[in-house]
């Protein structure tokens, strides 16, 4: 895309707002990056750096919009009052991703899905890596995609995309989409309509043509579905745990089998390096990735293998006295949570709650009756929780941080019973984010 001394605003100004900027600059736009809350001091140092200038706590309404281009932080919502005006003056607006897309030469394996697309992005990166690729890890994990592709020249690009960033994308093209699942979440920024939150998912395959291809869950009804309504140049790619594939994966109770090229991958699904169906769907996703880039059967298998976790993501903490202490901060929803329950084998302290984003806690009761001794509900506002498990689970608990959380549970678990933070909520009543609730809560275990 073509600079020419125009001017781009970039409202927001965390790791994707500040990387737009460096690449906007080093392509010739005459740069002004505004962030309505306070920019935190080492992006701050970094804009000034590069001689970028930026507002910090405040947007300047009459300068933002004399912008030619605006690219948006995917926090920011549409009913923003600066989205409002920005929208009114029909100014054009996208997502660092796009931007970055404009500039980008290398081949972009774009994974997306309520859940399952952290671990299966980072699982796909890890197989590449192994495999000696030249290739990047961005989008919403890892370095800002536009900084690298300012600063870097990668080969390959494995990109996690969340809905938000898919609904400010419009010519980028993924060479290799996957989505993993599709469930209710974040409705609250879809009118609470699940099917403008399934259209911003099915974004992920625009732009796709005849040598690209589409990774997804066939056991998937919602995708399934849209499938079927939607028209796709891409060849389809399914993975399944409940039906083989002629061309795809697919996992049984024992086994797991990659079929792609007419190469046929097997190997024990417990020597996964990840365990539960959720785990399996997602090896499934990143080895067909994989073998679709041609890397070599053994090197995929090593990797299904070895592979190490993200933070956040179902860690163990510690075991004191006998109590297991799981993390898994980074489930937000209420499918991140079932699938974390469903893989429980011993009796667990369930410590949930936080913002809700619209959740129905009904889908959980049959997994609760069957694995919970008692809840811990950690957020400001637990009404809706209490309300739904009270006739299910004795002791229900109220804390207000993490420590508090911890030491509840620590009382309320004996010897051989699991404790288990998988909130089911976002995180911004008592934390900054996930990854600070999930901090808290293994400093707390650790102080024990």
């Amino acid at each position: 895309m073509e600079a020419q001394n125009r001017l781009l605003v970039i409202l927001g100004a965390g790791e994707s707002g500040v990387g737009a900027a460096i690449l906007a600059k080093a392509k010739g736009w005459r740069v002004f990056v505004s962030d309505g809350a306070n920019i935190k001091p080492s992006f701050q140092q970094e804009l000034n750096e590069q001689h970028i200038a930026f507002e910090s706590g405040s947007h300047d309404l009459s300068r933002i919009l004399c912008a030619d281009l605006i690219i948006k932080s995917p926090g920011i919502p549409e009913t923003a009052a600066i989205m409002q005006a920005v929208r009114e003056k029909g100014i054009h607006v996208v997502s660092e991703i796009e931007f970055a897309g404009y500039y980008s030469k290398a081949k972009h394996i774009c994974i997306s899905g309520s859940n399952g697309k952290t671990t299966t992005t980072m699982w796909c990166y890890h197989m590449l890596k192994k495999a000696g690729l030249n290739v990047g890890l961005a989008g919403n994990v890892g370095q800002s995609f536009a900084k690298q592709v300012a600063t870097e020249h990668f080969d390959y690009y494995v990109l996690e995309l969340s809905s938000f960033q898919l609904d400010d994308m419009f010519t980028l093209k993924a060479d290799i989409a996957i989505l993993t699942n599709i469930t209710p979440d974040h409705l609250d920024r879809y009118a609470y309509q699940m099917q403008n939150y399934v259209n911003a998912k099915f974004r992920i395959l625009q732009n796709q043509g005849a040598a690209d291809y589409f990774i997804y869950n066939a056991d998937d009804a919602i995708i399934t579905a849209q499938l079927e309504q939607v028209q796709t140049s891409a060849q389809l790619v399914p993975f399944s745990i409940q039906t083989p594939q002629l061309n795809g994966g697919y996992a049984d109770q024992q086994q797991l089998y990659i079929n792609i090229n007419k190469q046929q991958l097997t190997m024990s699904i417990h020597e996964l390096a990840l365990k539960g169906k959720h785990n399996t769907q997602n090896a499934l996703a990143a080895g067909i990735a994989a073998r679709l880039v041609e890397i070599r059967t053994d090197i995929v298998r090593e990797s299904l293998e070895d592979f190490v976790n993200v933070e956040h993501r179902m860690e163990f903490v510690a075991k004191v006295n006998g109590i297991e202490f799981i993390n898994d901060s980074k489930a937000t929803n209420i499918n991140a949570a079932w699938f974390a329950l469903e893989s429980m084998e011993k009796p667990t302290v369930w410590i949930v709650g936080g913002v809700d984003k619209g959740n129905d806690y009904s889908e959980l009761l049959d997994l609760v009756s069957q694995k919970v001794k008692a809840i811990v509900c950690l957020g400001l506002d637990n009404q809706k929780i209490i309300e739904a498990y009270k006739d299910k689970v004795e002791v229900i608990v109220e804390a207000k941080s993490a420590h508090e959380a911890v030491s509840f549970a620590y009382q309320l678990a004996k010897n051989d019973d699991t404790v288990l933070l998988s909130p089911a909520c976002a995180s911004f009543d008592l934390f900054s984010s996930y990854e600070d609730r999930g901090q808290q809560f293994k400093q707390a275990v650790r102080m024990l």
